[in-house]
C-alpha cells in the first residue's frame, strides 16, 4: 500500500512565491490536455475536502499516476496554485467556485452566476474556468449545500417535510444560524420571499455548530441553518426539512483539473468513476466517521472506493 504523505501549507506558500505567471496569462488554453505522471492533489483543509482529495488520489493511484495531496485552505492560495500547475487536481464546489472565479474575474460587486440550476451553474462555470487553464469534470450526485433542519418531534406534530410545509404552517420560527443569514438571499430573506415562512428572529450561534443545534433541540429556536452532508443530525433529534422549491445553489461537487498536467481522458476517466457511486448521504457519513468516530480521512476513503469495488481490497 502506498504511503500517502499531506504535504504542509507552509511548503506550498514558499513555492508560490517563485512561480512564474499563471495559465492564463502565458496563453497556454488551446495546447492539448496535458497527462502528467504524478499528480497534486489539493484540499481544502476541511474533512469533506480531505475526504475527496484521498478518494481523488487513490482513484489516480489505481489508474497508474504517483500521487501526493497539499493541503491549503484558502481558496486565494489554492486556485492560483491550480492554474500554475503546482496543484493539479482539487474537489470544488460548482456555484461556489463559479461565484468565486466570477468575482476575480469581473469584480467583487459582479452578479453571482451560480444558482439553483446546474446546468446553467456549470456553464457559467466552464466559461470562467476555460481561460484559465482549468477543465471543470462533470459533477456527480453529491451535494453540498445550505439546508435547514428542525426537531423530528416538531416536524412530525406539524406535518412538515418540505419548507413549504413549514410556510403553510404559518408558524413563527427563530432561526439559529450565522448573523450574516440576515442578509444573505438563500437564508433569511430567500426562505421569506419563496417560502413565505415566518422568521422572527435569527440566532447568531453559527451554521451548524453544536450550540446552533442545541437551541433547536432544547426549544430556544425552532430551526437551524446547517448543510446537506451534516451527519451528526440524529445525534440531537433533527431532520432535514426538503428544499422544495430549489432556493439554495447547485452546489454539486466537481473535479476541477489543470489542463495542462491532468486534462487527459485518462485522469478524467479515473475521476468520474466516483460520480457513479458517491451520493449525498455517503458523503455524510464519510464525513461523520472522520468527526464524531475519529477515524482517519485516509482510512475512511479507502474503505469506501474498497466497498464499492473502485480499488482493491
Amino acid at each position: 500500500m502506498r504511503l500517502r504523505h499531506v504535504l504542509p501549507a507552509l511548503l506550498f506558500l514558499t513555492a508560490a512565491c517563485t512561480t512564474g505567471p499563471t495559465l492564463e496569462n502565458q496563453g497556454d488554453v488551446t495546447a492539448p490536455p496535458g497527462d502528467s505522471k504524478h499528480l497534486t492533489v489539493g484540499s481544502a483543509g476541511f474533512t469533506e475536502s480531505d475526504l475527496l482529495a484521498q478518494m481523488y488520489a487513490l482513484l489516480l493511484d489505481q489508474a497508474g499516476y504517483s500521487t501526493q495531496i497539499l493541503s491549503v485552505t484558502n481558496r486565494e492560495l489554492y486556485e492560483p496554485a491550480l492554474e500554475s500547475g503546482q496543484i493539479d487536481v482539487v474537489p470544488e464546489y460548482a456555484a461556489t467556485f463559479a461565484d468565486w472565479l466570477n468575482a476575480k474575474a469581473n469584480g467583487p460587486d459582479a452578479p453571482p452566476v451560480g444558482s439553483p440550476d446546474l446546468d446553467q451553474t456549470m456553464t457559467a462555470l466552464r466559461s470562467l474556468a476555460t481561460p484559465r487553464g482549468l477543465t471543470v469534470l462533470d459533477p456527480g450526485k453529491a451535494v453540498d449545500q445550505n439546508a435547514f433542519a428542525v426537531t423530528s418531534s416538531y416536524a412530525t406534530e406539524h406535518k412538515l417535510k418540505t419548507l413549504s410545509d413549514l410556510g403553510d404552517s404559518k408558524l413563527p420560527v427563530r432561526l439559529a444560524a450565522g448573523d450574516e443569514c440576515v442578509q444573505r438571499p438563500y437564508c433569511e430573506p430567500g426562505l421569506k420571499k419563496t417560502y413565505g415562512i415566518n422568521i422572527t428572529a435569527v440566532d447568531p450561534k453559527g451554521v451548524g455548530t453544536t450550540p446552533s443545534k442545541q437551541a433547536v433541540q432544547n426549544g430556544t429556536d425552532q430551526m437551524v441553518l446547517t448543510t446537506s452532508t451534516d451527519a451528526t443530525l440524529d445525534n440531537f433529534g433533527l431532520v432535514l426539512l426538503e428544499d422544495d422549491k430549489h432556493l439554495q445553489n447547485a452546489d454539486y461537487i466537481v473535479p476541477v483539473v489543470n489542463r495542462s498536467q491532468a486534462g487527459s481522458s485518462k485522469v478524467t476517466g479515473a475521476l468520474d468513476k466516483l460520480n457513479t457511486v458517491l451520493t449525498t448521504a455517503d458523503l455524510a457519513s464519510m464525513n461523520e466517521q472522520v468527526d464524531s468516530w475519529r477515524r482517519l480521512p485516509q482510512d475512511v476513503a479507502r474503505a469506501y472506493l474498497q466497498s464499492k469495488k473502485l480499488i482493491p481490497q
